[in-house]
């Protein structure tokens, strides 16, 4: 069995970073947050030998979710033509109003109305297993109150959306946002993490759960 592999593309008006997960040999991906395009997104994976088999979202804010009914339309009109498993959107169950409503995702205020509904609403600690790939669900509210992160244990990385980036923190000034809470949800939830444990934000570079509890000037 190959590893587990990360690739990111950087999409979208916010330069918000979407990332893929694959298994070396295997064409099966998992698109974490498409940022936008969602039809390109999907022929560019295509084009690099990858088929898009799940898409998981960290947050509802609109820079993490315009290309998602792009993406999953075209992904499910190839699983149907070929009789694969059609292509689900997994969120966290808190994140429902957030992305069922334009003005609180903010999409409205961004020019472009997006409201999204997930296939499976999943929770806190739940495990999420996709073509031999899996994750853990890790419920990380503050930046919005279903934010999320996705724990990769196999390969040691966690997909944190805009919970905590390289020595910073996501913004918490938008609806259902809470500064304690996401200092709470990171020191609880992620610094808890194996100290080499990467972390892939949804914006800017990634880091370690090592250097932020050392650097990270928020939660000290």
């Amino acid at each position: 069995m190959g590893a587990l592999k990360i690739g990111r593309i950087v999409l979208g008006a916010g330069s918000t970073n979407t990332y893929f997960v694959y298994r070396e040999g295997q064409e099966e991906c998992i698109v974490i947050d498409p940022a936008d395009y969602g039809r390109q997104l999907f022929a560019n994976l295509k084009k690099n030998g990858l088929r898009t088999a799940a898409i998981l979202l960290t947050h509802g804010h609109f820079d993490h979710i315009w290309g998602v009914e792009g993406l999953k339309a075209a992904a499910n009109e190839v699983a149907e033509h070929h009789d694969y498993p059609p292509v689900l959107v997994y969120a966290l169950e808190a994140e429902k109003p957030l992305l069922n409503h334009a003005r609180m995702n903010v999409s409205e205020q961004a020019g472009r109305a997006c409201e999204i509904e997930a296939d499976s609403y999943v929770r806190d600690g739940e495990e999420i297993e996709v073509a031999g790939m899996k994750c853990k669900v890790i419920a990380t509210p503050g930046h919005t109150a279903g934010g999320c992160c996705f724990y990769f244990a196999e390969e040691g990385f966690c997909v944190c959306g805009d919970t905590i980036f390289q020595e910073s923190v996501g913004r918490t000034d938008l609806p259902t946002g809470s500064m304690s809470a996401l200092i709470r949800s990171i020191k609880d939830k992620i610094f808890v993490l194996p100290e080499e444990t990467k972390l892939y934000p949804g914006h800017g570079d990634t880091t370690t759960v090592g250097h932020e509890k050392n650097y990270n000037p928020f939660c000290g």
